[in-house]
């Protein structure tokens, strides 16, 4: 699974859900609106941005079906609330998944702006210390560095998680790069985040493996998006008061349909019996 598709709402969301893990353990997991303010902080964010609740709520529920994110219900609470899986859907330790939040959520970075700005989340002892979790991030395809402009002195990162972020004029990267993609490119998700496969030059016949193995990241796509998708269905119904199940209110509708149907067989019976009465008192010729 590659997850270099990201759009900038979803960047955003992750990095802050991230971020907040650390630095604010007490209001974590976040809800939705206590992650809106997070991704319009006015500091510590490049660029600043002002999502309403609804993008950022789709951008949640999109991290959840790429496997990114999960619902999570709060302590004495019924709102929803998301938490990261970045952990483990990324394999990736405290100190690499730091400064991936910093450049998601501050773009373009020095090693230096790396250690300084990482630091309330995880504590990284040295810039050689900055530079080995920059080769992780880079081994991983999550991180380039850029080619260093005239003038500057120190190389700067960017990470991959969207594709290649913009440039400024001039400024390429060093090795391969990413294609950017753009928030609206249409029929992306969920299963365009799988890894892109070859061109088959081959024959009709010898293209069948490769369709089964495109297949597959799409159907555990869909079955993550159908398990978030239940999983908030029954934390609505959670909040509504109402059996996540739905139990109570099917068996109450057979109940008053049986109610029905008896009454309806009870009054025709009845009907019958009178006609059976009348007919019996008349007299006959």
């Amino acid at each position: 699974m590659h997850f270099s598709e990201l759009t900038p709402s979803e960047q955003r969301v992750l990095g802050c859900l991230i971020e907040k893990r650390w630095t604010t353990p007490d209001q974590y997991p976040l809800s939705v609106n206590a992650l809106r303010l997070a991704c319009n902080q006015s500091t510590n964010r490049d660029p600043v941005t002002d999502y309403d609740e609804a993008t950022v709520r789709e951008a949640a529920q999109r991290l959840c079906r790429y496997g990114l994110a999960r619902l999570a219900s709060g302590h004495g609470s019924r709102a929803i609330k998301y938490r990261h899986l970045a952990e483990e859907a990324l394999s990736l330790g405290r100190e690499e998944l730091a400064v991936l939040a910093v450049l998601l959520l501050r773009g373009t970075q020095t090693p230096g702006e790396l250690k300084s700005r990482s630091d309330r989340m995880a504590k990284i002892d040295s810039l050689a210390g900055v530079e080995h979790v920059l080769s992780v991030l880079t081994e991983r395809g999550l991180a380039r560095r850029l080619e260093r402009r005239p003038g500057q002195k120190e190389d700067r990162f960017e990470h991959l998680l969207g594709g290649a972020a913009e440039t400024e004029v001039g400024e390429t990267a060093l090795g391969a790069s990413a294609p950017a993609v753009s928030d609206e490119a249409p029929g992306r998700h969920p299963a365009n985040l799988a890894a892109k496969q070859p061109a088959n030059p081959a024959g009709p016949h010898s293209g069948a493996p490769h369709r089964r193995e495109d297949l597959e990241p799409r159907v555990q796509a869909l079955e993550r998006e159908v398990r978030s998708l239940q999983q908030e269905l029954a934390a609505l119904r959670s909040a509504l008061g109402l059996d996540p199940e739905g139990g109570e209110d099917q068996e109450g509708g057979d109940d008053r349909e049986g109610g029905d149907d008896r009454e309806g067989r009870e009054d025709g019976e009845g009907r019958l019996e009178s006609e059976a009465q009348v007919g019996s008192a008349r007299p006959t010729a």
